[in-house]
Order: structure tokens, then sequence, then C-alpha cells
């Protein structure tokens, strides 16, 4: 059984729901979006153990009812989601509640704007196969910033030293050939 077939009545719920607003229902990411205007409003997705209405600048929410949650603390800016695991514990109310107050803010504009970081740091190890390898340093300072800076976290996040070099390893090739870390993916 698929977690879509799990969750189907309480996926069937918020789409309900969602139906009765002026939102609109478009695919991205693999899973349902709902838009105002061009504007990513709110997603529904089904997982193991519930079901999750998200919000995708929920940081910007009231949440009165204390229910949203952030996905990854420290990493997720603006989205916040609320979990469900059954239809008795979705109030229709407070749930449409947050989908207007979604909606309003959409059309007010109010976006997360991420913060500009300031110098990039590399890490220490990387900064050893640039001295290492002068090829390797040449083809990274030619990546856009935002590709360097994807590069230096990808290596900065890996706690063990040995991680950090099997991830440079993994990496030299892409660098070398002008790639960015996730440019498969886009």
């Amino acid at each position: 059984m698929s977690k879509e077939s799990d969750w189907k009545e309480e996926l069937d719920f918020l789409r309900n729901l969602i139906q009765q607003t002026e939102l609109q229902k478009t695919k991205k990411w693999g899973g349902e979006v709902y838009t105002i205007n061009g504007g990513n409003v709110l997603s529904i997705s089904a997982f193991k153990n519930y079901v999750s209405l998200w919000f995708f600048n929920g940081v910007f929410l009231k949440d009165p009812y204390k229910v949203l949650g952030n996905a990854q603390e420290s990493k997720t800016k603006a989205l916040r989601h609320w979990q469900f695991t059954s239809t008795s514990e979705m109030d229709e109310q407070k749930i449409n509640e947050y989908i207007q107050e979604a909606i309003a803010n959409e059309k007010k504009g109010l976006k997360w704007k991420p913060e500009k970081s300031g110098k990039l740091l590399i890490p220490t190890a990387l900064n050893d196969a640039f001295n290492a390898d002068e090829k390797l340093k040449t083809a990274f300072s030619e990546l856009t910033p935002f590709k360097q800076k994807e590069y230096a976290e990808y290596i900065g996040t890996a706690k063990r030293a040995q991680t950090q070099l099997d991830r440079i390893k993994k990496i030299t090739p892409l660098i070398l050939e002008g790639q960015g870390l996730n440019d498969r993916y886009r």
C-alpha cells in the first residue's frame, strides 16, 4: 500500500477544504502545491506516520493554536507544517483560519528573504585539496558564488575528517566540469 492510500481520508479532507478557496492546484517537486498569483502558498503530503499541511511562508503565520512545526530547526527558515494522524484531530475551522491567513500573506507579498552571508568560508580540508591541485582551485574560483557556497557547506557540514575527504573526492570531478553540487536536480 502507498502512503497516499494509507492516508486517503485525511488527504481528501484537506483537499476538500483547499478546494473551497481560490488556490490553484499544481504539481511541483513531485507533490501537490497550491498557489495564488504564481506564488506557492501551501502543500499537502503523506508520510509514514502522518499527513502534513505545509505553509511555504509559514514563518509569518500567527499560529494562535501553536500547531506549526519547523521541519529542520536552524536550516528551514520560512516553511512550517501542521501534522495530523487522523481526521478526528482535523478541525475544519482552525485549518481554514491558517489557510486564509496564508493566502492573505501571499497577496500582501510577505516572503522570506534569505540573509546574505558575508565572506565565503572555505573548510580546511577543501583548502588543503586546493593547495594540492591547482586545476581544482582554478575551476572552483570560476564557479558562481552560489555554487562555491554549496560546495563549501557540503564539505563543512561533514563531522568526520574522513567524510570530508570522501566528499572532496566525490565533488572534484563536478568542480572540474564547472558543475554545481545539485545541478543535476535543477
